[in-house]
């Protein structure tokens, strides 16, 4: 099915939707944003007052089955996110789903089983994917700049953050595992994106800083179905924050971080030459803007289905289930 202009409705108008998404939804072009759902009617209202939504629910299934709405995007933890896949899809609505797509790799099977049955699309806010940043380093690698790609690594820690209570994202029941779910993911999956899929994979989970029950460091190897190695080491309770990756190649090496805006770097046998660009204002905008484009039936496929996020989330099991099997 096709869209004059796509109506979304968000469920979870938490702190992601208000300026890295949701926002977005009513600068793309044939597209607004219709309804928003908060289990708290007051946030959800305020919410609706400040961004100019027409509407705002207190209950998912309110908002689902509104029929003034074309697509839902859900912004809750990924405890909720295929049981509100799956009652979206039912109610024939495409489906936009935050990351890490689900807690596990079971679960998305079931989201992308659920939204094939009723045959609506499925996407993950996998948003780097768009980002002109990105994009560009995907560029350079079909340019051949660094010849055959031979190997990729990543570096990422960052200093432990204590708080007074337990946030979600560290509470595996809630978000699958710890930080590494939640932030890893977004490496992971733009590796799948600029050199492919990976088809084996082994890791080491623990927890080393005891404050609380999700691992809180991962280190893995893995090797993608176009035969490239990697390697990635991930800590989060370290003493300062690092991020950066590497892909290198018979003839050079790219260098570019997950989050950070630094430049992209190119290093060959001729030298170095970089590449800098500023961050959209609202991260998840390139991402929507194909979307949309594709439901519109104006052009465009969008680069973060179900299927590539349940890839990275099958990394993920496969690196942090021995721990879990404890």
């Amino acid at each position: 099915m096709k869209y004059r202009s796509v109506r979304w409705g968000i469920i979870g108008c938490g702190d992601v939707t208000e300026v890295k998404s949701g926002p977005a939804f009513q600068k793309v072009k044939n597209s607004e944003l219709v309804a928003v759902m908060r289990r708290t009617g007051e946030l959800a209202k305020d919410y609706a007052r400040r961004h100019h939504v027409p509407k705002w629910y207190d209950d998912a299934d309110n908002l689902i089955n509104d029929p003034d709405i074309d697509a839902i995007y859900i912004a809750t933890p990924p405890e909720s996110h295929k049981e509100y896949a799956i009652m979206a899809a039912k109610a024939g609505k495409a489906v936009y789903v935050e990351k890490p797509m689900a807690r596990n790799y079971q679960e998305t099977q079931e989201m992308i089983a659920a939204c094939n049955v009723a045959g609506v699309p499925l996407y993950v806010a996998y948003y780097r994917r768009a980002q002109p940043r990105f994009v560009k380093i995907k560029e350079l690698l079909e340019n051949n700049t660094i010849g055959d790609v031979r190997f990729v690594s990543s570096t990422q820690y960052q200093q432990n953050v204590i708080e007074k209570e337990i946030p979600w994202r560290v509470q595996p029941e809630l978000a699958g595992g710890g930080l590494f779910f939640d932030l890893a993911s977004h490496t992971l999956d733009i590796l799948d994106f600029l050199v492919g899929p990976i088809k084996s994979v082994q890791g080491f989970a623990s927890n080393q800083a005891g404050h609380y029950p999700a691992e809180d460091i991962v280190t893995g190897s893995y090797l993608f179905e176009s035969g490239i190695h990697g390697v990635g080491n991930w800590c989060f309770s370290a003493f300062a924050n690092v991020d950066v990756n590497e892909i290198v190649g018979s003839k050079g090496k790219i260098t570019f971080s997950t989050f950070g805006n630094d430049p992209i770097v190119l290093t060959t046998a001729d030298g170095t030459k970089e590449w800098s660009f500023d961050p959209p204002q609202h991260v998840h905008q390139p991402l929507v803007e194909i979307m949309v484009a594709e439901l519109t039936g104006e052009g465009g496929q969008c680069p973060s289905t179900g299927v590539t996020g349940a890839r990275t989330n099958w990394v993920m099991d496969e690196m942090v289930k021995k721990y879990y099997e404890r």
